[in-house]
């Protein structure tokens, strides 16, 4: 079924699309320009949203804005964003009612007539998508990337070739209402995070478990065999199994031994490279690598990436040319020996501990902002070894204080500055800094306190490093 076949199959029904935002707008558009009957529901009130309200309403959408945006909200199909969940009072009295709730993402499922790669897991999913699809763009072939990052795909989907690939990142918020499964799914790990969100840490891995549940035999599932949750997952999957390990060697998938990163199939082996071929700090980026190795021969090069010499050379410029994505241990500026690295998206404990172990040196750490409702504990002990200077600022700041006093290995160490005010907070990390030192923004929690979203609040991090004389 084509994207406008599946338009086709909408009209003559009553098509709700919750949250006016990014993801949807092309949607939107589509509909209308379909003649669909279009409802445009948002919790904003028509100044916030703008001249586009206008726009569409113009166009024939009916608008429902404001705090009580879905309440009563009758529909035949309902489009929610990921922000809105499933379990949405009002959504569920819709679905009661006989409403089909979908979202964007799985509606491109249905239309997509290329191979899926799709990546989830708590921590390292947008690198890991960025460097399949880096990797198979340097091998030539068109990619689509979309989902939690890039442009909306469904919209596209017509344009797209069989030869095509779409790599797409899926959050646990797009992925709970997921009926379908990618041709290739990548799960880079599983641990405790949007626990403000989900009703509990069940909710929210079995949400990532709709990433494979639903493949059938030909499908092929990539797990981290050294995440407990992830290595667990094998035994749900229906097709065919892959693991990456930087412990164990892999009868099948990717995995680490003695610094050198090989690829596996069929319980045979053959190097593709050295890990120290890999620009970016830190074992994790060492983890990404083997999980899109993985995924890159699953597509490509069934077996050893390393025996097909245009795979192999586009995984070795690859680790040795990508500086990583903006907001991910991104290093923004040296001043005079000390180094400022944004680690914005960092919004859990498990993200910063292993941004933490990147470096092989005790850095000075900022943190803090809105709490997630996840445990400090771990990350408190992580700090009070790998920390000499914690700045804390944000709602979640006193807690993380606690967590960090409470570890078993404090004694002091590292000195631990509050500040109210975000920039205040750099400031003064940027005080205490010298020659050699690292100054990590690697905040834990996510940034709704006080910005839009991580990429806000890296932007301001990075502005101000900029403007330090």
């Amino acid at each position: 079924m084509t994207f406008n076949e599946y338009l086709a199959g909408l009209r003559g029904k009553c098509v709700a699309v919750a949250g006016a935002g990014i993801s949807n707008t092309p949607l939107i558009n589509a509909l209308l320009e379909a003649r669909v009957e279009t409802i445009v529901c948002d919790k904003r009130t028509k100044d916030e949203i703008g001249a586009y309200a206008d726009k569409i309403e113009g166009l024939g959408a009916r608008l429902r804005l404001g705090v009580e945006y879905l309440e009563g909200l009758d529909a035949d199909v309902i489009f929610r964003t990921p922000g809105i969940m499933p379990h949405n009072p009002a959504l569920v009295k819709a679905v009661s009612r006989g409403a089909e709730l979908t979202s964007e993402m799985e509606a491109f499922f249905d239309v997509c007539s290329c191979k899926i790669i799709a990546v989830t897991g708590s921590d390292g999913k947008t690198t890991t998508t960025t460097l399949i699809a880096g990797i198979l763009e340097k091998c030539g072939m068109t990619v689509h990337i979309g989902g939690n990052i890039g442009a909306p795909l469904l919209c596209k989907a017509d344009a797209m070739r069989p030869d095509d690939c779409a790599v797409i990142e899926l959050s646990s918020f797009q992925l709970i209402t997921m009926k379908k499964s990618p041709d290739i799914s990548v799960v880079t790990n599983a641990s405790p995070n949007h626990l403000d969100v989900h009703s509990d840490f069940d909710e929210y891995v079995s949400a990532k478990r709709n990433i494979y549940i639903h493949q059938n035999e030909s499908g092929k599932a990539i797990f981290n065999l050294d995440n407990g949750y992830t290595r667990a997952f094998a035994a749900s999957a229906p097709g065919e199994v892959l693991f990456f390990s930087s412990r164990e060697k892999v009868a099948n998938g990717a995995y680490l031994s003695e610094g050198d990163i090989f690829s596996a199939s069929g319980g045979q082996s053959e190097r593709v490279m050295s890990s120290s071929d890999i620009l970016l700090p830190g074992a994790h980026s060492i983890e990404n690598y083997m999980a899109a190795i993985a995924a890159v021969s699953c597509l490509i090069e069934p077996g050893f990436v390393n025996r097909n010499a245009a795979v192999r050379d586009a995984i070795l410029e690859t680790a040795r040319t990508f500086r990583g994505v903006s907001h991910r241990i991104e290093l923004i500026r040296d001043i005079h020996g000390a180094r400022f690295y944004n680690d914005s998206i960092a919004s859990s404990p498990t993200r910063v501990i292993a941004g933490l172990r990147s470096f092989d040196q005790k850095v000075i750490l900022i943190a803090g902002g809105k709490d997630k409702g996840v445990a400090f504990d771990e990350l408190g002990e992580e700090i009070a070894r790998r920390v000499k200077t914690l700045v804390l600022t944000g709602a979640a700041a006193e807690k993380i204080r606690e967590a960090v006093v409470g570890a078993a290995g404090y004694n002091g160490v590292p000195e631990i500055i509050m500040r109210d005010d975000f920039t205040d907070a750099v400031l003064a990390a940027a005080d205490s800094a010298r020659q050699g030192d690292i100054v990590l923004l690697s905040p834990a929690c996510t940034s709704f306190d006080r910005f839009a979203n991580f990429e806000e609040r890296g932007d301001k991090f990075r502005e101000i490093i900029n403007g330090l004389k």
